[in-house]
């Protein structure tokens, strides 16, 4: 008989989900997914229950578990957007996170295999990237390729992967203009092939099928202050893919985009879509040229860093454009300091709710549902 494989990185990646309905989606996935543990983040009313696949080992978060965790610093927190889905890799305690929406389902390859998008996505993240110098046959890392003839030797290295962008059959991820015009179109194309996004590029990331390395780049995947009350929503991964971008390039760490594909199943109403991308899309032209041309200074070492200095930029100089941007700003740095308050450094294990956790409870913070364990416990109604 032959040996069990044990699945890539079990007990060091999270999966996040946001959602506001049952995740009966996860059917499709239990192949790959049921090895790793699951935080799901649940938007909207907080006293819906939201029903899961038996067999999962997960976390489930509402809005009063936010407010109970973060306390006043749960306003960084979007409602009613999937940007809620960063308060799960600031709760998370894993290495890596991959992220999905619940109206993605797994894609088959040319052959009619089925993809393990997960296992691609690891894949990605544990090879290099070559940000500084682009190799035309696409990833130099990945079997059957290499780098081609006048790539320096001195950079066959690469630099540390912190994303991984994967992508989409079926549904592409259009914008509202884009969908009214293009009702009809469907992506067909699956093209074999992970690329490095060069060092001073930026692109637009889409959080549906995405990977990340939590302690690289963890703190600068904020998705920003979206839906409810805010004056714009969808464009709360292309924030986090800016910023993050900016301070990859700064930290001479590299983002991967391509493979692996997803089933997007589902178009959403455009005209929905435009009434919250209208102020996004005539902004963005004023915000691509920020991000294109903002600097970090040399003490900016690490990601929080990096980050509140660009916090105070787009204070500086967005905050022009529209006062949302100040309030972004500000919210930006509650991030900040809520990451730092649930992520002390290693070998001091606390909560901001309470006393030192033990380590056999790290990764425990007060107000959560946890199914899967030996134990199912809920700490929703535990005195604070």
């Amino acid at each position: 008989m032959a040996t069990p494989t044990t699945p890539l990185l079990k007990d060091e990646l999270d999966i996040v989900i946001p959602t506001i309905r049952n995740l009966d989606f996860l059917e499709m996935w239990r192949p790959f997914f049921q090895p790793y543990h699951l935080i799901i983040v649940q938007d909207g009313d907080p006293t819906k229950v939201i029903k899961v696949p038996e067999g999962f080992d997960y976390e489930l978060y509402n809005r009063n578990d936010v407010n109970r965790i973060l306390g006043p610093k749960a306003s960084c927190i979007s409602f009613k957007d999937s940007a809620c889905r960063c308060f799960g890799y600031m709760v998370s305690k894993k290495k890596y996170i991959y992220t999905i929406d619940d109206d993605c389902f797994v894609a088959k390859d040319p052959s009619g295999k089925d993809i393990n998008a997960l296992e691609q996505h690891i894949k990605n993240l544990l090879s290099p990237s070559t940000p500084f110098f682009f190799n035309t046959l696409y990833d130099p890392y990945r079997e059957g390729a290499d780098f081609v003839r006048g790539y320096p030797f001195s950079l066959r290295e690469g630099a540390p992967t912190a994303v991984s962008h994967g992508l989409w059959l079926n549904i592409p991820d259009y914008d509202a203009p884009t969908q009214l015009v293009k009702p009809r179109e469907r992506n067909n194309r699956y093209v074999d092939a992970v690329l490095t996004i060069p060092k001073g590029t930026l692109f637009p990331m889409c959080g549906m099928n995405l990977a990340f390395d939590r302690e690289l780049i963890g703190p600068a995947m904020y998705f920003g202050l979206m839906g409810d009350g805010q004056p714009i929503g969808r464009y709360d991964d292309m924030w986090a893919g800016w910023c993050t971008k900016v301070i990859t390039d700064h930290l001479s760490l590299g983002i991967k985009t391509g493979l692996p594909y997803i089933w997007h199943s589902k178009a959403s109403n455009p005209f929905v879509n435009l009434k919250k991308e209208y102020n996004g899309i005539f902004w963005q032209e004023e915000l691509i040229p920020f991000f294109q041309s903002v600097t970090l200074s040399k003490e900016a070492t690490t990601v929080q860093k990096c980050y509140l200095e660009l916090a105070k930029q787009v204070r500086a100089k967005l905050g022009k454009v529209d006062g949302y941007f100040n309030k972004l700003a500000d919210a930006m740095v509650t991030w900040i300091e809520a990451w730092d308050e649930l992520n002390p450094p290693k070998g001091a294990i606390t909560t901001t709710n309470g006393p030192a956790l033990k380590s056999k409870e790290k990764g425990a913070p007060p107000g959560f549902i946890h199914h899967g364990s030996p134990r199912t416990q809920d700490f929703r109604d535990s005195p604070s």
